[in-house]
């Protein structure tokens, strides 16, 4: 396995359909003409992903209010998304993609170095797309903990 292909800003990004905690289908396409950002997170209730997603979470009305969606992707399954929905209050869709193909198109999924080892998983990434569909900005190995508020200022969101 060798290191995934990533995204740079400019480029189409990898348009999906997905099922939601619902298992709903939702598709990037339906956010046509707004900004998204399309955050990749490895599982589920643990720590560091619950910690993201209640950050995302508690920014959702002034991301809104700067005119961006939030989309939650992670390769769990719906039942186990719609747990995490509901016990942290998740108020934006949480998408899955169980065969790993639209984290791959992303660059998303591969090699990762994890307490030193290498390894071929889920790499924590945050992506924004434009309300033309192109991705303005891609960031790999983002840390969990304080990454929206870093996120926002690379936004210039203050």
């Amino acid at each position: 396995m060798t290191e995934a292909t990533r995204l740079a800003p400019g480029e189409p990004a990898p348009a999906f359909t997905l099922p939601d905690a619902d298992g709903k289908p939702v598709s990037l396409a339906d956010y046509a003409g707004q900004k998204v950002i399309v955050y990749v997170y490895p599982a589920a209730m643990t720590p560091g992903c619950t910690k993201q997603a209640c950050d995302f979470r508690d920014s959702l009305q002034s991301l809104a209010a700067a005119g961006y969606a939030v989309l939650g992707l992670s390769p769990d399954k719906p039942e186990k998304l719609a747990k995490f929905r509901e016990r942290d209050s998740v108020n934006f869709p949480l998408l899955s993609d169980p065969d790993k193909a639209v984290l791959t198109a992303y660059g998303a999924f591969g090699e990762k170095k994890l307490y030193g080892k290498t390894v071929v998983g889920v790499i924590r990434s945050t992506f924004v797309v434009d309300e033309a569909g192109k991705i303005e900005l891609a960031q790999y190995n983002v840390k969990a903990t304080g990454h929206v508020a870093k996120l926002r200022k690379d936004l210039g969101l203050g």
